[in-house]
C-alpha cells in the first residue's frame, strides 16, 4: 500500500529523507557554534524533540571534517545513562590518531598521560561530541570540565559538544551545577517559526518526481492547517504521512484540510507531550516534582488535588519551558 501512496502522489522517496532545510536561525547558531570550539570548553546546543538536532550535528562534523582543522571525535554508546568519564576516554582514543598497536590504557594515571601525549603530537583542535546528553549522569557532566582540563594541562584545545532536549540547559544552569554551567556556553536551535508554511512546500518539492507541484498534493488549506497546528519537522513529516497513506485510502488528491483534521492527535498539544518534547518524561517528572508516578500521572491528566496541581505547577514553571 505504502509503494501505491507514493506513486498514487508523485513521490520519489519518504518524506523524512529530504535534504537539510536550514533557517536563518539555525544558520547563525551553528556558525556560532563552529566558532565556540575553535576556542574549546564545554558547549551545549539543546531543541525540543524534532527540531533537527541530529541531522544539525551531522551536517557540522561533515564541515568540521572537510576543513581539516578539528579532529572529530563521537561518543557512540547508545544508552547516554551509564556513559561515565571512561567511555568518553575510551571514545577520544578510538577517534585520535594513533599507531595500528596503540592500546586503550586501562588504568586512570597512564591513561590521562597517554591521552596528553597524543595531544601533544596532534597539535589541532579536537570536538568530541555527546548525543542525547540529556540523559548523562551529573557526575559524568563534571567530570567532562576535568577531561578539558587534561587536554589544556598538555597545552590543546578539547571541545566538548553535548547535544540534547532543553532539560540539558537547565540542568546546566541549576545552582549545583554552577562548576560546570558558569564555564559552559549554551546555544539552543529554535522551532521552524515563520518557516513551516515555506518547509511543507519544501519538503513535498524535494521528495515529488518532476513537474509535480505540492499542490497536486495537497490543498492550501491543508498545508496552512499543518503549520498552524504542528512544530516541528518530526512532526510535519509524520502527519503528513498519515494524511497521504489515508488520502490514498480514500482516493481524495489533493489531501484537503478534512484529511489533515482526521489524522492529527488532539492530544497533540497537551502538557504531557509538551514536557516529553522538552525532555521531561514520566521518570524525569517524577525525580523532579519529588512525586509518585500516580501524582504525576494524575497531575497530566487534571486530575490531581487543587493544593497539589498549584505546587507541581509552580515547580514546573520555573523551568521555563511553558
Amino acid at each position: 500500500m505504502y509503494g501505491e501512496m507514493m506513486h498514487y502522489y508523485g513521490l520519489s522517496k519518504d518524506l523524512d529523507k529530504a535534504d537539510y532545510f536550514e533557517t536563518d536561525s539555525f544558520k547563525k547558531t551553528l556558525l556560532s557554534l563552529e566558532t565556540a570550539i575553535q576556542s574549546g570548553g564545554i558547549i551545549a546546543l539543546t531543541g525540543i524533540v524534532g527540531i533537527g538536532k541530529t541531522t544539525a550535528l551531522r551536517r557540522m562534523q561533515e564541515s568540521l571534517k572537510a576543513s581539516h582543522q578539528v579532529i572529530v571525535s563521537k561518543a557512540l554508546a547508545t544508552d547516554k545513562r551509564r556513559v561515565n568519564v571512561n567511555t568518553l576516554y575510551t571514545a577520544l582514543f578510538s577517534d585520535l590518531p594513533t599507531t595500528k598497536d596503540f592500546k586503550i590504557p586501562t588504568q586512570p594515571e597512564k591513561r590521562e598521560r597517554k591521552l596528553q601525549e597524543l595531544i601533544r603530537k596532534i597539535n589541532k583542535p579536537i570536538a568530541l561530541f555527546i548525543d542525547e546528553a540529556h540523559d548523562l549522569h551529573w557526575r559524568t557532566l563534571v567530570a567532562l570540565k576535568h577531561l578539558v582540563e587534561t587536554v589544556e594541562d598538555a597545552k590543546g584545545i578539547l571541545a566538548i559538544i553535548v547535544v540534547g532536549h532543553p532539560k540539558l540547559g537547565n540542568e546546566l544552569c541549576k545552582p549545583a551545577m554552577e562548576e560546570v554551567g558558569a564555564r559552559a556556553k549554551v546555544f539552543s536551535l529554535d522551532a521552524l517559526g515563520q518557516q513551516k508554511l515555506h518547509y511543507i512546500e519544501w519538503v513535498l518539492e524535494k521528495c515529488s518526481k518532476a513537474k509535480v507541484k505540492s499542490h497536486d498534493i495537497l490543498t492550501q488549506e491543508a498545508i496552512e492547517l499543518l503549520a498552524d497546528r504542528l512544530i516541528t519537522p518530526l512532526q510535519i513529516t509524520h502527519y503528513l504521512s498519515l494524511a497521504l497513506v489515508k488520502g490514498h485510502t480514500t482516493g481524495t488528491k489533493p489531501v484537503d484540510r478534512d484529511i489533515i483534521e482526521s489524522v492529527l492527535s488532539p492530544d497533540l498539544n497537551a502538557l504531557e507531550p509538551k514536557l516529553a518534547r522538552q525532555g521531561y518524561g514520566m521518570a524525569v517528572l517524577c525525580e523532579h516534582l519529588n512525586a509518585r508516578r500516580s501524582d504525576v500521572k494524575a497531575y497530566l491528566r487534571g486530575q490531581l488535588a487543587a493544593g497539589k496541581t498549584e505546587e507541581f505547577n509552580k515547580k514546573i514553571h520555573k523551568l521555563g519551558i511553558l
